[in-house]
This record gives structure tokens, C-alpha cells and sequence, in this order.
């Protein structure tokens, strides 16, 4: 969340900062919630408990957001030199006849949250569980992230320097996608094949078991990073690997999450090891992020590089 608070805003959210974390995390909960009607197939008009928790929440949590956008744009007309030129200035500034309107701008941070707010910090954990599955693997990162902060001060330039990383950040998305399933709904009739979709359909896309098909891939469930070394990612065809979805309403936040969890993995891990214990057991439960059922205990003992 911080990190997220700090990009979007630069701090600056009206209310208290600890309130509005704590009702994106109600948020998450709420949605990743299957009500018992909609199971049963029950009439819309029937009212659901969570539907009704989620609206409050939203509200609560839209209102923040047009307060601070309201609060940013005031600043922007006293002084435009003294506005941080966070995400939030980028996307006040695309505002007009040609551009973004009001809606839209808080739509994208309301989107942008919500994409990354829990998604990130649930594929870190699972990448350190990985490496520290895969000793080699982990020393071979452990290496590269060594070398690289060695001679690069630049965060911003490690994803590009840390191909062994990325690629074993890579393949913990394609074994535990942050999202297990995609929701698309046509806007039109299709045939697929021989399947008619009709319009308005809802259609489930499951990168998880895209992601683990043994058509798709060789040996699906072992962790293997090589997958995506330079060279053999090229292979992988777009459709085939949907950490982040695709098409046009890809994740707005990929390139973002991507140098925000490199970054995360350098820093971790050129100064802390991270090895399982008998209490990591981790149960992949699917909710509206692929996370593990209580939780992935871990044992961190410092590093002493050379």
C-alpha cells in the first residue's frame, strides 16, 4: 500500500492514510467473497450481504478518492511548480474535451489500486517460496542481484539487469497467477470453433489452468525459471502465459508491477535468505488472488555477502 500511496499520490490522500488501507483491504475481502444466492441461482432483486457491504465500501472508498483528486487540483491552481508529478498530476493533466474525463481519472486510480494493491505483495511470497524450493536457482538470483547492485545504483534499471530474477518472478506468476480467473463478457456474438458465445455471455478465462495445461507446457508443475531466459521466452505464445491478462484491457499496472516486484526481490534478497520450515505448507486458495491458506511461514536469517 505505501508503495502504491507514494506512486499514485505522493502521500497526499484526504482522510487518514491508515483508514483508507485498511478499507482496501475490507474491499478485497468483500469481493473475493462467493454469496450463497448466487449459487442458488436466486433473482437479482434479492438482495445479497455482500453486495451490500461492497457497495458501502466502495462509497467510502470512491469518496476518498474524489476528495483527494479535488484536493490535488486545488493545489494544482495555487501553485502548479509545487504539485508532485505523481500518477495522479499525469492523469489530471490528460484531463479535457480530447481527454480523460472526471470519471475516467478516478476510475484509472480506483483500477490502479485495486490492481495492485494486494496482487504484487501475494507474488512476492510466493517467489521467495519458490527459490527457496529450488536452491540453485536461488543461489543463481542471489548472484545476479550480488553483481548487479554492485555496479548499478539505479533502481530503475535493474529489470533490464536481472534477467535470471525476472525469469524466476516469471515463472512463480505462471504456477500461481495473481489472478486465478479473468471475467470477459462479449459485446457481440461469437463462434469459437464450434462454440456459439452469445452476447452479454459470462465468459471465465482461468490463467491457472492455462498455466499449468500439459498440452502448453513441458512438466507444468515444477518450478522452472529457464522457461523465460532470454531466448526461450520468445517461444511462449502471448495467449499462453496471462499473469496479467491480455488484449486490450490488459493490466494497466504490469510494467509497474513488474519493476516494483524486482526491485522488492533485489532489496529482499541481497540482504536476507529466506528458507521454508516444516510449517510451510502452503494450500493455494483462490480468491480474488491466488494466496496460500494461512499464510507462508518462513525462516530469514541474513546474508553476509562478499
Amino acid at each position: 500500500y505505501d508503495i502504491l500511496a507514494e506512486t499514485l499520490f505522493s502521500g497526499e490522500i484526504a482522510g487518514e492514510p491508515g483508514s483508507f488501507a485498511n478499507e482496501i483491504d475490507r474491499l478485497f475481502e468483500t469481493m473475493g467473497r462467493v454469496d450463497p444466492l448466487d449459487l442458488l441461482r436466486a433473482p437479482d432483486w434479492l438482495p445479497r450481504l455482500t453486495r451490500i457491504r461492497g457497495r458501502k465500501t466502495m462509497a467510502y472508498f470512491r469518496k476518498i478518492v474524489t476528495d483527494t483528486v479535488k484536493m490535488r487540483e486545488a493545489k494544482f491552481k495555487r501553485d502548479p511548480d509545487a504539485v508532485p508529478q505523481d500518477f495522479l498530476t499525469l492523469l489530471l493533466k490528460a484531463e479535457g474535451p480530447e481527454g480523460l474525463t472526471r470519471a475516467e481519472v478516478e476510475d484509472n486510480i480506483i483500477t490502479f489500486i485495486g490492481a495492485g494493491h494486494e496482487t504484487t505483495a501475494r507474488s512476492l511470497g510466493w517467489t521467495l517460496y519458490c527459490l527457496a524450493e529450488s536452491p540453485w536457482e536461488r543461489n543463481r538470483v542471489e548472484q545476479e542481484i550480488d553483481q548487479v547492485l554492485a555496479r548499478e545504483p539505479d533502481p530503475t534499471k535493474w529489470l533490464d539487469a536481472m534477467p535470471f530474477t525476472r525469469a524466476a518472478f516469471d515463472e512463480a506468476l505462471r504456477l500461481y497467477p495473481p489472478a486465478p480467473s479473468i471475467n470477459r463478457e462479449p459485446i457481440e456474438p461469437e463462434m469459437w470453433k464450434d462454440l456459439y458465445i452469445p452476447k452479454h455471455a459470462a465468459v471465465l478465462v482461468m490463467p491457472w489452468v492455462v498455466h499449468r495445461h500439459r498440452k502448453l507446457w513441458d512438466r507444468p508443475d515444477a518450478f522452472l525459471p529457464e522457461r523465460f531466459h532470454p531466448g526461450n521466452r520468445e517461444k511462449i505464445d502471448r495467449f499462453q502465459y496471462l499473469p496479467f491478462g491480455a488484449g486490450p484491457r490488459v493490466c494497466i499496472g504490469a510494467s509497474f508491477a513488474m519493476q516494483e516486484a524486482i526491485i522488492a526481490l533485489a532489496i529482499m534478497l541481497s540482504r536476507f535468505r529466506f528458507d521454508t520450515t516444516a510449517e510451510t505448507k502452503p494450500w493455494p486458495v483462490q480468491k480474488l488472488t491466488t494466496q496460500p491458506q494461512g499464510g507462508l511461514p518462513m525462516q530469514v536469517t541474513p546474508r553476509q555477502v562478499r
